[in-house]
């Protein structure tokens, strides 16, 4: 039987209908098509695929009972090496990562493994009511600070191996990045939920409203009995420009502004959360939460929304599937352009005038790019006299973030870089014994599976280490 040449397309919503709504955009595969797509599939004897996935996804097999319609044995191969895979076969970049290494990729589209990880999954939390089995408990506690990705990865893999797990969430909800920072129409929160609930049916407590290094520091849970902490708390303070204007009204940097609508239910009429509704928007970065917040504003109601980044489209290092939904939905990309400063309203003979010291305009000036960077990146350079102003009232910074130095301050002993990522080896281990990090407080911001990845070499890791205690 020939193979066809390109993946099956991934149904979604049509662009000018999902631009006024928060459902998910992408529809997912139907069954025939899951079918047909697993059947493009070559089942390579070195399984190439594999090497490419962080969390070492056993591919080629359950794309084989995918072949066979045997979707729970789909699953049950999945969840072997990963905790979320709901969440994963809908966020992570499989373009750059387990497809990049598909076979089929030389010559032809790769088998779109991540498409084929999201039915899968959709399947078997449709279908299946099976609750999880509780392991038998080996005696020994484990505390996990932060429910993202990286620590509900670590809190899992943990949890199977009879560990009694206690989880620390800073906010009111659990799910960390998942539930704060992406949107409801790329990964809706009942699937973060879901897979919540299925760790707490495994005997792991999610304690939440805890800031640890504030309520509770990391030596005072090894003082209530645990005898090993995974610090998974992730990168949520944001970078800023620096530039003049910041501090005005109107400008929000991503996390917040993704959080006042993904946590807080901003998208919600009868909600009164603050957040800035309507008017024309400047979304400053290039990234996918550059992409996110953009998308975010024009489902908020904006008239007008702009990516303003300073290199060109080739550099952009959001995935391309987020960038061409955000095109096909009217977002305008203002590319070759950096931003100098945010302009503001000023009455100098009202004090009082309630439009004082609100965002009017972004003051930009355009780029060329020239000698490659450290990175290998082209430097962006200025143009000089070719300054111009953007006309808008909000201005969202999503140019990335940094881990919060808050439980670095309130732990001795714990080196961080000069990032203020905690410095691991790599297993996972700090500089304090019994320690362990991983995902985004180590790294900065990254990918969902890249932080599930961390996670599960600190679980193995910690395994080791008690057992050998």
């Amino acid at each position: 039987m020939a193979i066809d040449p390109k993946k099956h397309e991934m149904p979604v919503q049509e662009p000018q209908v999902r631009a006024h709504n928060f459902k998910e955009v992408a529809l997912g595969y139907t069954h025939q098509m899951a079918i047909d797509e697993a059947n493009r599939c070559l089942h390579c004897k070195n399984k190439p695929c594999v090497q490419g996935c962080p969390v070492n996804i056993d591919i080629p097999s359950f794309i084989d009972c995918i072949k066979k319609e045997d979707f729970e044995g789909a699953y049950n191969v999945i969840s072997q090496t990963s905790s979320l895979p709901a969440v994963c076969g809908r966020v992570c970049p499989q373009e750059t990562q387990c497809e990049s290494k598909c076979t089929l990729g030389i010559k032809f589209e790769p088998v779109g493994i991540g498409r084929l990880e999201r039915y899968v999954a959709d399947w078997h939390n449709e279908n299946s009511k099976e609750a999880p089995t509780v392991p038998a408990s080996n005696g020994h506690r484990v505390a996990i600070v932060g429910s993202g990705p990286s620590g509900l990865t670590c809190a899992g893999d943990l949890a199977k191996k009879g560990y009694k797990v206690s989880v620390y969430e800073a906010l009111h909800v659990a799910g960390g990045v998942l539930v704060y920072g992406i949107p409801e129409f790329r990964l809706p929160k009942a699937i973060v939920a879901r897979e919540v609930e299925n760790l707490k049916a495994m005997g792991v407590d999610i304690d939440t409203n805890m800031v640890i290094g504030k309520t509770l520091t990391i030596d005072e849970l090894f003082e209530m009995g645990n005898e090993a902490v995974f610090v998974g708390s992730g990168a949520g303070l944001p970078n800023f420009m620096g530039i003049p204007g910041e501090s005005l009204k109107g400008v929000y940097s991503a996390n917040e502004y993704l959080t006042r609508s993904n946590l807080m239910k901003a998208f919600r009429e009868k909600d009164d959360t603050p957040i800035m509704k309507g008017g024309k928007v400047a979304v400053v970065g290039g990234g996918n939460v550059a992409m996110d917040a953009a998308r975010t504003a024009l489902r908020l109601g904006a008239e007008k929304v702009y990516i303003v980044y300073r290199r060109s489209m080739t550099e952009l290092p959001a995935r391309r599937e987020e960038v061409e939904h955000a095109e096909e939905e009217g977002i305008d990309f203002q590319l070759l352009k950096n931003p100098i400063e945010v302009l503001g309203y000023n009455n100098p003979d009202n004090p009082r005038d309630p439009r004082n010291g609100f965002v009017t305009g972004l003051k930009c000036i355009k780029m060329e790019l020239g000698e490659p960077d450290a990175k290998g990146r082209r430097r962006p350079v200025p143009i000089e006299g070719s300054e111009f102003v953007l006309d808008v009232d909000t201005v969202v910074i999503a140019i990335g973030t940094s881990p919060n130095p808050l439980i670095k301050s309130t732990t001795k002993g714990l080196e961080v870089n000069a990032h203020g990522g905690i410095i691991v080896n790599e297993n996972g281990l700090t500089s304090r014994e019994g320690v362990y990090a991983g995902g985004d407080a180590v790294t900065g911001a990254a990918t969902v599976i890249s932080a599930m990845g961390a996670g599960k070499v600190a679980a193995k890791a910690i395994d080791e280490y008690l057992s050998n205690k």
